[in-house]
């Protein structure tokens, strides 16, 4: 592994290098420094102008208070299937429109509560709490063995299925 570590540094600085020459291109003008971007961290990809929560506390929070279901994103940053499901997520314009009327958080660790993993610990999977801070066992996506997996392939029932969680919100609360 001691050469994987020599890589992981070798890449840090070719990152590094890259990020400084970018900045050294860019001029400064009234229209940059007037509008600071905030720092895009707890989207970790899955949709930039999303308002994202950082913890699962802060999340069951807002969500209670504020009337919105939750939707949980677990995945990880090494694994083709979350770098694949956040491309196409990110990417869907639909769903990203939809996000907004959610509490939304993306864990790249498990939390210690087991209702996030009912079937197991795997990613990527997308879960739905209510308001009532009831984990949604009832949408689930199309695989029997990992029920609340989804591929890039099964967007668009992603997509019905937010739409489900926002319309169970409105028929049972």
């Amino acid at each position: 592994t001691m050469e994987k570590n020599h890589m992981s540094v070798f890449l840090l600085l070719i990152a590094i290098s890259c990020a400084l020459a970018k900045d050294v291109g860019k001029k400064e003008t009234k229209e940059t420094t007037a509008k600071p971007k905030l720092p895009q961290t707890l989207s970790r990809g899955w949709g930039d102008q999303l308002i994202w929560t950082q913890t699962y506390e802060e999340a069951l929070f807002r969500s209670k208070h504020s009337n919105k279901p939750l939707m949980i994103i677990h995945h990880l940053d090494d694994c083709p299937h979350s770098q694949a499901l956040k491309k196409v997520f990110a990417e869907h314009k639909d769903i990203q429109n939809l996000a907004e009327k959610f509490i939304l958080l993306n864990l790249v660790y498990e939390t210690t509560d087991k209702n996030l993993s009912p079937d197991g610990q795997y990613v990527p999977r997308i879960l739905f709490i209510d308001p009532s801070l009831t984990v949604r066992a009832d949408i689930t996506g199309r695989y029997s063995n990992r029920l609340y997996a989804y591929e890039p392939s099964d967007i668009s029932l992603l997509h019905s299925n937010m739409q489900k969680a926002l319309k169970l919100l409105k028929t049972e609360l």
